[in-house]
This record gives C-alpha cells, sequence and structure tokens, in this order.
C-alpha cells in the first residue's frame, strides 16, 4: 500500500529524496524489488510451516500485524525524523501527517500484539 500508493501513484514520498526525483523514483523501484523479494522468501517460509503442519494462523496474523506496524514506525520515527532521508508529504505543516502515520503504526502494533493467543504459565502448552 505505501509502496504503490504513496511512492508511486501520489508521488508524496520516495524512498530516498535528497537527490532528484528521477532518483527517488529509482530508490522506490530497488525498494519495491527487495520487498517482493522478501515478500516471497516470506511465502516460502510460510509454505514450509504449512507443510510440517505447525502454522498457527493466529500467531501469523499478529505477526504480520505487529511487523508491518513496526516498520511503518520506526519508517516514520527514525527515517522521516532522525535520518530525515524523506517525508511523508512536502506540505508546510507535517504535524498532521507525522501523527496519523506514526498513530497507524502504533494501532497495527497493538491489533497484533491483541491477535495472538494468550500463553497460560502453568501447565503445558505447544510451545514446550
Amino acid at each position: 500500500m505505501d509502496e504503490t500508493v504513496f511512492h508511486q501513484l501520489l508521488r508524496w514520498h520516495h524512498f530516498y529524496d535528497k537527490s532528484t526525483t528521477d532518483i527517488g523514483i529509482v530508490s522506490d523501484g530497488f525498494f519495491h524489488a527487495f520487498s517482493w523479494f522478501a515478500t516471497i522468501g516470506g511465502l516460502f517460509l510460510l509454505a514450509d510451516l504449512r507443510r510440517r503442519d505447525i502454522f498457527f494462523r493466529a500467531e501469523w496474523t499478529g505477526s504480520v500485524f505487529i511487523g508491518a506496524g513496526s516498520f511503518q514506525l520506526y519508517d516514520g520515527l527514525v527515517q522521516h525524523k532522525l535520518m530525515g532521508i524523506h517525508q511523508i508529504r512536502y506540505v508546510e505543516n507535517l504535524l498532521p501527517y507525522d501523527l496519523v502515520w506514526n498513530a497507524s503504526a502504533v494501532i497495527m502494533i497493538a491489533g497484533g500484539i491483541a491477535l495472538l493467543p494468550c500463553r497460560s504459565t502453568g501447565g503445558a502448552s505447544r510451545y514446550e
């Protein structure tokens, strides 16, 4: 969603914005390609879990939300603010965009944690 809509279609920001627009679009292409290679690798790992019959949908779904939210929070705090390599959108008042971006990341992380099954400390479980 972020890569396709915000980076490529709307061109609000690029993976690297400290150069020309063309360099920014090329950096988006490399970022997009890496993301797809990581996705394909993850699908192979997922297929292996299913093959070994140790795939647990709740853990997987929660982990996807935690991972996506964590990356978005890292992107919003480290890359946007600390390193300044790009912003969400280049407008006069960035605060509303930053707040929505980082709040949605926190919501994804909290939602992912909520999706993880509760683990009791007593007795045997499938994790032992």
